[in-house]
């Protein structure tokens, strides 16, 4: 009887098709990015390996954890909507934008502080390092833009569809997946 329950079940892909095409294309944007660093790595391995120990890894660490925490505030965000909990859903969501928000406070400090101490683009670390992250920072303050839009969906009675809610959270956790490879490449591959 269990086997009959579950194969009635039906199971989507949360978000829409446009949304999947705007994340696919991200992919391979910053797949073609991830695979350009890694093609000049090989050429100048123990440079890339010198201009790699001024980043600030304690940083990184704490952004990866913000991120991925996040994630899983929206994730629940989700599953509040699934359930009809538009507050639960509205206050989860602004949890993870808040997260996004002080990423971006810490990646701005992190430049900052790298700027400072002299490491500008003039090397190709350096330059990938500013380029991948700046280009993820983009991304990370258009989430939040779409999180905001979540938001306001999530606020209007005769709207709240569970599927806008859906479709921020595939982009934000795309945000925080690139995340994850900006960091294992840049921070601690060795």
């Amino acid at each position: 009887m269990t086997d009959l329950k579950a194969s009635n079940v039906r199971t989507h892909l949360p978000g829409d098709g446009h949304m999947w095409f705007m994340v696919l294309g991200d992919l391979f944007i910053f797949g073609s990015y991830f695979i350009a660093y890694l093609v000049f790595r090989t050429r100048a391995p123990q440079q890339f390996l010198a201009d790699q120990q001024h980043l600030n890894i304690t940083i990184g660490v704490i952004n990866t954890i913000v991120l991925i925490t996040s994630s899983w505030l929206v994730a629940q965000s989700v599953q509040s909507a699934r359930t009809g909990d538009r507050a639960g859903a509205i206050g989860l969501v602004q949890a993870g934008a808040l997260c996004g928000v002080l990423f971006a406070v810490l990646k701005i400090y992190e430049w900052s502080a790298e700027i400072h101490a002299g490491h500008t683009n003039s090397s190709a670390f350096f330059s990938f390092y500013y380029v991948l992250t700046g280009v993820h920072l983009f991304h990370v303050g258009l989430g939040l833009l779409i999180l905001g839009v979540v938001v306001r969906e999530l606020r209007n009675p005769r709207r709240g569809r569970v599927s806008m809610v859906e479709q921020g959270a595939t982009y934000w956790h795309m945000v925080d997946l690139l995340w994850v490879v900006i960091f294992a490449l840049l921070y601690v591959m060795r």
